[in-house]
């Protein structure tokens, strides 16, 4: 109701929000999503199913996968981090864009999630690494 909407705007969440948790409420309640099943399903069925939902884009979706589901094959292509890694690592001139992601994670299927686990620990072994760099100058 209404007073929910208040309290829910109280902690700090847009009416956006409000709205796409109250739509996967319902999706839930009338058990026409079912985040068990997702987390058993293949990934980029899993991905598709939540970028259905109004409010849900791709990295929200491939994050939740990977982080709440832990699903081991969820592949976050829109992350930056992931994707700064993945220039700096495969040594690209350019860092990769969502739709060049995709290919360039194949041959690590069915493990996507853990790589991007690996990406980003080693973007953030990097980034530490070059801002002592940056501080030492």
């Amino acid at each position: 109701g209404r007073a929910r909407t208040d309290r829910l705007g109280r902690l700090g969440l847009s009416a956006a929000k409000i709205k796409t948790l109250k739509h996967l409420a319902r999706e839930i309640r009338a058990q026409r999503l079912n985040l068990d099943v997702l987390a058993e399903e293949d990934a980029d069925a899993a991905h598709h199913t939540l970028i259905a939902l109004p409010g849900i884009g791709p990295w929200t979706a491939d994050v939740y996968l990977l982080f709440c589901l832990g699903h081991g094959d969820a592949w976050p292509a829109g992350d930056l981090a992931v994707q700064e890694a993945i220039k700096i690592g495969l040594g690209l001139q350019a860092r990769p864009t969502e739709k060049q992601m995709a290919p360039l994670a194949e041959p690590w299927r069915p493990l996507r999630g853990a790589a991007a686990h690996l990406w980003w620990s080693y973007y953030r072994a990097v980034k530490k690494r070059e801002g002592v760099l940056a501080g030492s100058n």
